[in-house]
């Protein structure tokens, strides 16, 4: 039997810093909901508005695979790795945080905000050696259709690759259009996040900046009602013990 958990995009947590205007889908910082802790190894997404001039302070982290995927603006990267990179729309960075990182993100533009969503999977494996990689990806290609940014090690499909069995790819539906995915493993789940316009999802409808959690699935339908840009996570439902 299929399951759902719908997040209403105005259900979220959310905290306005001043100079951070942002949002979670699950629990993160002083926001809390027992029933949002995580979806299956899919532990945080943050809708972030960083204001000009601002940003995160060098901070650590230590494993977990770390996404993040810039929709307006960029957003300068410095880390403990020795990378100090811009990260623009249409590309999106990954970092294996494995035995620590420390890093910083910022914003260098006085005048223009950065919208991002930053995505956090919990690790296959701990203690693995940090990483970091970056891309850019050709929005034509994710024209009707799914683009795949983020897949596993092993995979040779242009994405990303992270530590986890775990796929994200995006996809710009014009209104009427669809698209399906079939999950590669019968135990994962996707999360169908909404960055922009309207779908039905399964015949569920969700609106812009909903998130739709889905499992006990073999596939996805994916229908936009009005133009949509989608973003798609495929992640295992079960975390090792």
């Amino acid at each position: 039997m299929e399951n759902s958990l719908l997040i209403k995009a105005g259900s979220r947590g959310h905290a306005n810093h001043g100079w951070l205007d942002t949002y979670h889908y699950f629990s993160f910082a002083s926001y809390y909901d027992a029933k949002r802790i995580h979806f299956g190894a899919l532990r945080v997404i943050n809708d972030d508005i960083v204001k000009g001039g601002y940003g995160f302070g060098k901070h650590p982290h230590d494993n977990m695979e770390i996404i993040t995927i810039v929709l307006e603006g960029a957003l300068e990267h410095k880390d403990s790795m020795g990378h100090t990179q811009t990260i623009k729309p249409n590309e999106v960075q990954v970092m294996s945080a494995g035995t620590g990182i420390f890093h910083s993100e910022y914003n260098s533009d006085a005048k223009e905000d950065v919208n991002l969503f930053q995505v956090w999977i919990f690790p296959e494996e701990h203690n693995v050696t940090p990483r970091y990689d970056q891309t850019y990806f050709e929005p034509a290609e994710r024209e009707g259709r799914l683009q795949t940014v983020v897949s596993p090690m092993k995979e040779s499909d242009g994405g990303l690759k992270i530590n986890q069995q775990a796929w994200i790819y995006r996809c710009a539906l014009k209104a009427g259009k669809s698209v399906e995915h079939s999950v590669h493993n019968k135990t994962n789940g996707l999360f169908i996040l909404m960055a922009e316009g309207s779908a039905t999802v399964n015949g569920i409808s969700i609106a812009r900046r909903d998130g739709l959690g889905l499992w006990d699935i073999d596939k996805a339908s994916l229908k936009a009602e009005t133009d949509a840009e989608i973003i798609v996570l495929e992640v295992p439902m079960m975390l090792p013990q």
